[in-house]
């Protein structure tokens, strides 16, 4: 019985004894951003899909004088 309790009690004692936590930091700085290979390719992606919405718009528009003319 007292072998059982040994373990429990000193873990205890340990956890009450031990100092209290350290405060947590104010402000944890970004780290500054790493250039990857990817990013010349995320670039273009994002300019790419740019000029894709600009052509659908067009299109769009085209599409709407084509039928106002039709009516």
């Amino acid at each position: 019985m007292k072998a059982r309790l040994i373990l429990p009690l000193s873990l205890l004692a340990l956890c009450a004894c031990s100092g209290k936590p350290p405060a947590p930091k104010a402000e944890a700085t970004p780290a500054p951003r790493v250039a990857t290979p990817f990013d010349d390719l995320k670039k273009q992606e994002q300019k790419a899909k740019d000029v894709q919405k600009v052509v659908d718009q067009q299109a769009e528009q085209q599409r709407k004088q084509a039928d106002a003319a039709e009516q």
